[in-house]
């Protein structure tokens, strides 16, 4: 019996990408994996820009093309990772629509699965985007690496292979947060890496900005960490110590000279504003905690669904091979 590839594509706004991705998957795996049979799932987070429209003519044409149409947007985590849950192949492999993933790479994951991998990995050596943000990146990756209990993998954006028994431990987690570059640094220590030089996008704009980085930063760093409540309560002791033992040279100067010795008030004025700011700072680093924890117990849907497209008809078509095949 044929072994089944699901591809997973997530995709929001990208109308300019989502038919010309299809068909360099497409070609790809039948070019080069003939053999095996294969879906093409789309995973749409509530795109504005006629993607959609793009999609359902894309559905009416090929079968083996699936599609999801989310009731709003859900975010750049949740959404690839119910896209993967819904698949029923053999293994599934992660793609964006924007060509940064490169297609090519798709018999090198299959390859290195077939060999036993449980899960293959893209890391990203090398990129064509913008040089500062890749730097930044690499100090991200470098620092969430040095500071999390799990040992994280440094340019690994989701892109890459996961077998089907890798699957069924993603729907075991029911995470209302996911954070799929941990769950695989936490649950596949034994994954194969592949590495690629990232290149541009064919067409249309990136959606990640400085917020949407930030938020993934804290998720990683939240999920995976504890050294900022640790560094919270560390330097609480140290500032309480410091302050204690000024607090006690500055009685004895008063008690011994009362007449002649005044501080002023600028430094009373200056202590107060720096334990304040660090008081701040670190409040808000508790608040992402809370959140984090918060998100978790009410434990809401990944996503929910709008619509989905050719779940039936891919089951048909699959079955329909099948039986020419036994013929």
């Amino acid at each position: 019996m044929q072994k089944t590839i699901s591809v997973v594509i997530p995709c929001y706004n990208e109308i300019e990408n989502v038919e010309p991705i299809y068909l360099a998957v497409k070609q790809e795996l039948k070019a080069s994996l003939p053999q095996y049979n294969y879906e093409i799932l789309f995973i749409d987070n509530y795109s504005t820009d006629g993607t959609r429209n793009k999609l359902e003519e894309l559905c009416s044409k090929d079968a083996k093309v699936k599609a999801i149409f989310n009731k709003k947007n859900f975010g750049q985590f949740s959404s690839p990772y119910y896209g993967m849950m819904q698949t029923s192949g053999d293994c599934v492999i992660l793609m964006v629509a924007d060509f940064q993933d490169p297609v090519e790479l798709i018999p090198r994951f299959v390859e290195e699965w077939e060999k036993g991998a449980q899960v293959v990995c893209g890391i990203k050596t090398s990129s064509k985007e913008s040089g500062l943000v890749y730097f930044l990146r690499s100090l991200y990756y470098k620092s969430i690496k040095k500071m999390s209990t799990v040992d994280q993998i440094e340019h690994f954006t989701g892109f890459g292979l996961y077998d089907k028994s890798f699957i069924e431990t993603m729907r075991t987690l029911k995470d209302p947060l996911p954070f799929l570059r941990g769950i695989v640094a936490e649950y596949a220590p034994d994954h194969v890496d592949i590495a690629y030089q990232q290149p541009q996008r064919r067409a249309g704009k990136t959606h990640n900005n400085w917020y949407t980085l930030y938020n993934a930063a804290m998720l990683s760093f939240t999920s995976y960490t504890k050294i900022g409540l640790r560094a919270a309560t560390l330097l609480g002791f140290v500032v309480a110590a410091i302050s204690g033992i000024i607090g006690l040279v500055y009685l004895v100067l008063k008690l011994i000279y009362w007449d002649r010795f005044s501080a002023g008030i600028a430094p009373l004025s200056i202590g107060v504003f720096f334990f304040g700011s660090i008081q701040l700072i670190f409040i808000g680093l508790l608040g992402e905690y809370v959140l984090n924890i918060n998100a978790r117990v009410i434990n809401r849907p990944l996503v929910i669904e709008e619509k989905r497209l050719n779940f039936n008809k891919n089951q048909a078509a699959t079955c329909a091979e099948d039986d020419n095949e036994t013929k």
